[in-house]
């Protein structure tokens, strides 16, 4: 089993900043792909930004793309999630989720059903 804790989340004004940090633990060794998703109320569940761990190439949604950067760090097991110029469309409840299964088909990054594991969220709030 892999453990994921999300942390960074808050209260801050539009075209403000924040950092989310997700730090795994336990069946870590062999990780593909991390992500990061959000989910407003009573929306769908929405891809935000992913990263293949050996290598590091990225996918962002268009939402976001220009604003928010995804990176990890592999030797510490944590993923990170730069946000800025933050919109108040922005706000959600933000999850990272990781995947240690190998998955050719269509949505490689943005398929939610393939990832394996979840962080409890974090909440992001963005005022005006």
């Amino acid at each position: 089993q892999v453990q994921l804790v999300e942390s960074g989340g808050g209260l801050v004004q539009a075209g403000g900043s924040l950092r989310l940090s997700c730090a795994a633990s336990g069946r870590t060794i062999g990780t593909i792909v991390m992500g990061w998703f959000r989910q407003a109320p009573g929306k769908e569940r929405e891809f935000v930004a992913g990263i293949r761990w050996i290598g590091g190439s990225t996918y962002y949604a268009d939402s976001v793309k220009g604003r928010f950067t995804i990176s990890r760090d592999n030797a510490k097991n944590t993923l990170y999630l730069q946000m800025n110029s933050l919109k108040p469309e922005d706000t959600a409840v933000y999850y990272c989720a990781s995947r240690n299964t190998a998955y050719t088909g269509s949505g490689y990054y943005t398929d939610d059903a393939r990832y394996n594991y979840w962080g409890q969220g974090t909440q992001v709030t963005v005022s005006s």
